[in-house]
């Protein structure tokens, strides 16, 4: 599969991030982890990014990245592409490409350098550089200290045909609609503002075809729902679904700094999917907010308990 083929299979479908498994000290679990995997590609998906930002990224050290993709790869076995995270400074993220390119993957997900900020230029070196370490296709995270704006990424896309994505985590209406003016159908779009299934249906009128569902992890039948009912433009049942569980569910995540993957694993345990806990310096949820995380997806979504049994 092409970078742009690759790109556009991604575009067509839901996406998900499986977290990444540890035991009590913090050592990945391979076993578990794909057994995960195999879950998950039980049901419909078109792409699954391993050791992404659910899958706790930012605490896995480089070697680590390869192996936890080696283990997608291998669950997957070529049915779907396989992406792997890929990020801190030029230097290692290039390494993390060439690496993830050896252990399998079909592409990559860029995201931003750890900490600083930089001008749209040093943006673009750091972009080009991880494009042409790789034949991989590249799919940029615009967030936090790296966004890029559109005569960046114009530029970038002209000079690197793996260059095939562009996933958004900011939320700039007025960028978003410049970049999808000016690129078209050049690059598949992703959504990556969390929780996804918030903005999915104002973006799926700029041109954002698909996101990325936490969720997945543990309510995988919900999540694929609440897709089909934001592509059949069912606004009704989408604002159903944002009232009785999106947005309470946010509201649980707020509750704790760092909580975007420490809820995911507190609903995977709840449903009987232990994935252990978070590595440091995330923290896991409270004994009472993983109660009302429970007390919320039994109300919503009792099968996942009954499949768990």
């Amino acid at each position: 599969m092409s970078p742009a083929d690759m790109a556009r299979h991604l575009g067509g479908g839901l996406l998900s991030f499986p977290v990444t498994h540890f035991d009590a000290d913090g050592q990945f679990l391979e076993g578990p982890y794909r057994e995960h995997c195999a879950w998950m590609l039980g049901h419909e998906l078109t792409g699954l990014f391993a050791a992404g930002g659910t899958g706790e990224f930012f605490s896995l050290t480089p070697a680590e990245v390869a192996t936890v993709v080696a283990a997608a790869v291998k669950e997957a076995n070529g049915r779907l592409p396989v992406i792997s995270g890929c990020g801190y400074g030029t230097a290692i993220a290039t390494g993390i490409a060439r690496d993830a390119e050896r252990a399998g993957a079909d592409g990559l997900l860029l995201l931003p350098p750890y900490l600083i900020g930089a001008k749209q230029e040093g943006l673009e070196r750091h972009i080009e550089a991880v494009c042409r370490a790789t034949g991989l296709g590249v799919i940029v995270y615009n967030r936090d200290n790296a966004v890029v704006d559109d005569e960046t990424l114009a530029r970038l896309c002209e000079r690197n045909p793996n260059l095939v994505g562009f996933k958004d985590g900011v939320g700039d209406i007025e960028l978003m609609t410049r970049i999808y003016a000016r690129m078209g159908d050049r690059l598949t779009y992703i959504g990556g503002l969390p929780t996804a299934e918030t903005f999915a249906t104002p973006y799926l009128t700029m041109g954002v075809t698909t996101y990325s569902s936490a969720i997945f992890n543990f309510m995988p039948e919900w999540a694929l729902a609440f897709y089909k009912a934001v592509r059949a433009d069912d606004r009704a049942e989408v604002l159903r679904q944002l009232r009785d569980f999106v947005l309470p569910y946010i509201t649980l995540r707020n509750q704790g700094r760092g909580y975007a993957v420490s809820i995911v694993k507190a609903g995977m345990r709840i449903v009987g999917r232990d994935a252990g806990p978070v590595r440091s310096p995330l923290t896991d949820l409270s004994h009472d907010e993983h109660e009302r995380l429970r007390v919320l997806i039994e109300r919503v979504n009792p099968q996942a308990f009954a499949a768990a049994a």
